[in-house]
């Protein structure tokens, strides 16, 4: 697990191996982030400036990202820069998330889309 300068990752959270939390990302208290899950801070990558030389961290805007208690993220998913990830919600392994997650939402695919709602969102148990 890489957790860079900036990053905050609240109580009682489980992250697991191989993942990386970047710049900008809020991890709210009791959310499980599975293996290799990879989060992004930056829209427009680019390796130097106009001028040709190597880009720094001066060179770009940090766009942050919220994961919201108690939500679940499976392994290997990929959430975008700029992204809100509501409380209890669920991303499906191998997800890609390029659009905020509602509350209690479970969401699967590439890109990933609604699927249902979960626990106490869904009118059932948490």
């Amino acid at each position: 697990m890489e957790v860079q300068a900036g990053a905050r990752i609240g109580a009682r959270c489980k992250v697991s191996s191989h993942t990386f939390i970047c710049s900008g990302v809020t991890i709210d208290d009791e959310v499980f982030v599975g293996h290799g899950v990879m989060f992004t801070n930056d829209r427009d990558p680019h390796a130097t400036g106009e001028d040709g030389e190597l880009q720094t961290a001066a060179d770009w805007e940090v766009i942050p990202t919220r994961v919201g208690r108690g939500a679940s993220i499976g392994s290997g998913a990929v959430i975008l820069p700029g992204i809100s990830i509501g409380e209890g919600a669920l991303v499906a392994a191998g997800a890609v998330v390029t659009r905020s997650v509602e509350p209690g939402a479970v969401v699967a695919g590439c890109p990933a889309r609604f699927l249902r709602l979960r626990g106490r969102h869904a009118g059932g148990a948490p």
